[in-house]
């Protein structure tokens, strides 16, 4: 296929591979800071949470409590050696016995619930995103329909044109992922010959150079290959990276943008009752347990036991909740999500997903409204299109209706290690909808197979906030939810300087978000004493 394309649209496949390689690649190339960077003192130059004065200066000689902390999220490796011995057992579940020994409506929910798998242990891993379900939903009324037949109908209207809009988006993304595969998947080939070649051993930069193509396509493959490992990639990495590169966007061909696929088959539910609760099955680790194993860890990993890292909290267990597949998470099973978690005693909730589109909100926020009610501290990650979230909504979020917001939900913006380049260039920002930024650039932490791996996003920077949250909150438990909240949002570090703003030009950090300020667990400790001694 690749050769049949023409040389035009293949140079316009190579400028978007290469800005995909490089935005990709832009915080995994070169050296990388310290694996537990973000966890010092904040610098003249660099902003980390000062987590370690905390300990020693702060909280030496003091007595805790054990805090629950529910990880909804794509599953996580609960049998990792650095995160086992502070994952959540249910005290009055019997593992592997095949009852409902507590009565909650899940049979064998030892370490916690997995809401997208069925009974007979089967388990979504791929899902569409929420734009393409709309775009289903509204077919059998759109499809065909011309806009003039529409003119005097403007409730119609209103929907019709969103309908157009979103299939057109999804169909263009559909297109340019469709005409990205093959290049990638060359791009993999070459790589594997490359291998091959050199007798399966990873090859040098100076063999790489030398390998034989044959033509300009051949050329231009290999040059994007040099360019990674020039610019500092090991060869290992490039290979997965690509690799990766054709896993997302076969994800993308085949399920995200496929609006006849219907992952709801597999679980089995009724799908359109949104109060339906008790459906699912106990593995927790689900299919792939990379992102919600790397949350759980920054949270909870086994402090100072001489392995791997530490996480940040030393008096807490990870209650697993799975929802969210490689897809866009549903709105029922996030509902649903947070109900268990807070029927099931967590008292933080980390939430590193996020999505442009809703399906039915209500339920979601009746959920959010009930983990409320029973003081839960509900932590998001604000998502990683470097949009203002004031003007594009990232669901779920905090507006309840009617002007009610959640009075116990924190969104959390992504911070870089410079001072300079403080919001991280993907994060999402809003002076009123993002509450503070936290680091979430080259974090370190737990992956499944008893690994390490540095990841960026949102994503790290909500459960680095969960875990000083839970740090707190374990140390001082007489302080209630909001009170927490508060405390996390007025000892954040002020940062008055003018920096890039994600997505383009310059802005005042004090204005990206409701704090102005990146956590800080010293500060957040010492405020704390103050409320609650």
């Amino acid at each position: 296929m690749l050769q049949q394309l023409k040389n035009k649209k293949v140079k316009i496949i190579f400028t978007i591979i290469m800005g995909l390689v490089y935005a990709n690649t832009a915080y995994t190339q070169g050296n990388k800071p310290g694996k537990s960077w973000y966890q010092n003192k904040a610098t003249k130059d660099t902003v980390g949470i000062d987590l370690f004065r905390a300990y020693t200066d702060l909280l030496k000689g003091r007595v805790a409590s054990e805090i629950v902390v529910a990880v909804i999220d794509g599953g996580t490796d609960i049998t990792h050696p650095d995160l086992r011995a502070n994952i959540w057992h249910n005290p009055g579940e019997i593992p592997f016995n095949n009852l409902d020994d507590d009565h909650n409506g899940y049979v064998d929910d030892t370490c916690g619930w997995n809401f997208i798998g069925n009974a007979n242990g089967e388990m979504v891993q791929y899902d569409n995103l929420e734009k393409s379900r709309i775009v289903k939903s509204m077919m059998d009324e759109f499809d065909g329909v011309d806009e003039m037949d529409l003119e005097k109908e403007t409730a119609k209207m209103a929907k019709f044109k969103l309908y157009q809009k979103l299939k057109e988006e999804i169909d263009k993304e559909k297109e340019k992922s469709e005409q990205l595969l093959p290049v990638y998947k060359y791009l993999v080939k070459m790589m594997d010959d490359m291998m091959e070649k050199n007798n399966d051993v990873i090859p040098s930069k100076e063999v790489i150079k030398n390998f034989p193509v044959n033509g300009k396509r051949d050329a231009n493959i290999k040059a994007i290959i040099t360019s990674q490992i020039e610019a500092g990639s090991t060869f290992d990495a490039v290979y997965l990276e690509f690799k990766n590169g054709v896993e997302h966007l076969e994800a993308i061909v085949n399920y995200h943008c496929n609006i006849y696929y219907d992952s709801r088959k597999i679980v089995g539910d009724h799908y359109l009752n949104s109060g339906e609760k008790y459906y699912g099955n106990p593995n927790v680790s689900g299919p792939d347990a990379a992102h919600g194993t790397h949350v759980a860890g920054i949270i909870a990993a086994v402090r100072n036991n001489n392995y791997g890292m530490n996480g940040i909290a030393d008096h807490v267990k990870i209650m697993v909740v799975r929802v969210v597949p490689n897809g866009d998470e549903r709105d029922k099973d996030v509902a649903n999500g947070i109900r268990y978690a807070v029927d099931n005693g967590a008292k933080i909730i980390n939430m590193s997903f996020g999505k442009e589109f809703k399906w039915n909100k209500a339920v979601v926020d009746s959920a959010v409204n009930y983990a409320v009610s029973k003081g839960v501290l509900l932590i998001h990650a604000a998502g990683n299109d470097n949009k203002d979230v004031d003007y594009v909504p990232n669901y779920p979020n905090d507006s309840l209706g009617d002007n009610l917001f959640a009075k116990t939900w924190i969104e959390v913006g992504a911070s870089a290690l410079q001072k300079r380049k403080l919001p991280a260039t993907f994060s999402n920002y809003g002076a009123h909808n993002v509450d503070l930024f936290a680091p979430g650039y080259q974090i370190y932490s737990t992956i499944p197979d008893e690994k390490f791996d540095f990841f960026d996003g949102t994503s790290m920077a909500a459960p680095v906030t969960s875990g000083v949250a839970a740090l707190v909150w374990s140390y001082f438990p007489k302080l209630t939810a909001e009170e927490l909240k508060f405390v996390l949002m007025q000892s954040a570090t002020k940062v008055k300087k003018s920096v890039p703003k994600p997505g383009g030009g310059k802005a005042k950090f004090s204005k990206l978000s409701v704090s102005g300020g990146v956590l800080n667990a010293f500060s957040a400790i010492k405020l704390a004493k103050t409320m609650a001694p």
